[in-house]
């Protein structure tokens, strides 16, 4: 008998190398990734809990400096809604405002940005507490 495995769910950080609040959310999930993967031996004379009972699953890290496609920006302005569209486009006062200043001037693509897609969720910044909220979070 063989069993189908659950594919993983995906987080992909638009990120930018020569930022320093890009770097800390990204050794940020690399660390909640790596938290999610491991798994306490019974031996350890610490509390592991945190490990052996993660609140995230496993998750697909995907770090990249690409712009998102214009489906992805539509779904991203979605999870953040509306009033937050300023968050992800520089200057936007919301969706379709956003989507028309992206298309003008590519740079106005705000970075970190982090994005669970699978759940629906982004954070856009580099606040750790809402992003560590987003991906510790159970699924919607």
């Amino acid at each position: 008998m063989f069993r189908f495995h659950k594919t993983l769910d995906v987080i992909t950080l638009f990120h930018k190398a020569s930022s320093p609040a890009s770097l800390r959310v990204h050794a940020l999930l690399k660390q909640a990734s790596a938290n999610a993967t491991e798994y306490a031996t019974q031996d350890q004379a610490s509390d592991h809990s945190a490990q052996t009972s993660p609140k995230r699953q496993e998750f697909e890290l995907d770090v990249t400096e690409e712009l998102p496609t214009p489906d992805q920006l539509n779904s991203i302005l979605d999870y953040v809604g509306a009033q937050k569209a300023g968050t992800v486009v520089a200057g936007a006062k919301d969706k379709e405002d956003a989507i028309k200043k992206m298309r003008i001037n590519k740079d106005s693509f705000q970075r970190p940005l982090t994005v669970d897609w699978n759940n629906g969720r982004a954070v856009a910044g580099d606040n750790e507490s809402e992003i560590l909220k987003m991906i510790n979070s159970l699924p919607k």
